[in-house]
């Protein structure tokens, strides 16, 4: 099941898989929204008669000097990062639970590991993604459910691309400062996905998983 605000969007993507030969359906929901988590959850159960995997992805950044930082834009970041990613767990869980497993996968930063100026709201709300996941991985994991955090290093997506116009940052930074001297792929991030979903991580729970190419790791004093 494929998500978006704009249903446009998904339908592009879902359309695209099923033309690959995979079930896929579209639906527009803002996780922000406790409503439509829950019809986002309902139409998967209804498509499929239960739900065993479920990706909380949704997100933005917000760069912009902390003492400059307005509450509008804070409570937006919170709102969809963080308590986003806690109404689509609660809702996943209220159907896994019964059925007796799953797994749930909150995909976080390698900034819920480290700060970075300019990035109180986003910061705020990846560190409190991670403290979230280990709560619910551990307190679900007796039911079978799962909770892992995936935190991707830097990847070259569209939010990238933009984030760079105010983030201070270029392409030779990163290459630099990346112990694996580059940007990952999206299809790097995906399949440590599929791995958290897997039964090739049924021992996993309230645990992060950084793809990052070593950012995290590397204490030095400057440029890799």
């Amino acid at each position: 099941m494929i998500n978006s605000r704009a249903e446009e969007r998904a339908r592009a993507v879902a359309d695209r898989l099923v033309k690959e030969g995979a079930e896929a359906i579209a639906v527009a929901a803002d996780v922000s929204r406790k409503a439509e988590v829950d019809r986002l959850v309902d139409a998967a159960v209804q498509a499929w008669g239960r739900l065993d995997v479920m990706v909380n992805n949704a997100g933005t950044s917000m760069i912009v000097p902390s003492v400059e930082l307005g509450e509008a834009d804070w409570r937006r970041t919170i709102d969809l990062n963080l308590t986003g990613a806690f109404l689509g767990c609660q809702a996943a869980a209220r159907v896994m639970i019964p059925q007796g497993g799953g797994s749930i996968i909150n995909i976080g930063s390698i900034l819920a590991e480290v700060g970075l100026p300019k990035r109180a709201a986003y910061c705020a709300s990846k560190h409190g993604l991670v403290g979230l996941t280990r709560v619910l991985g551990t307190e679900w994991a007796r039911h079978g459910v799962r909770v892992n955090c995936l935190n991707p290093g830097y990847i070259k997506t569209t939010m990238d691309v933009h984030d760079q116009t105010v983030g201070d940052y270029t392409d030779a930074d990163i290459h630099r400062r990346t112990p694996a001297g580059r940007f990952g792929g999206v299809d790097e991030v995906a399949r440590a996905a599929l791995f958290l979903a897997s039964d090739d991580a049924a021992y996993i729970s309230g645990d992060t998983l950084n793809v990052d190419g070593g950012w995290v790791a590397y204490g030095g004093w400057g440029n890799y």
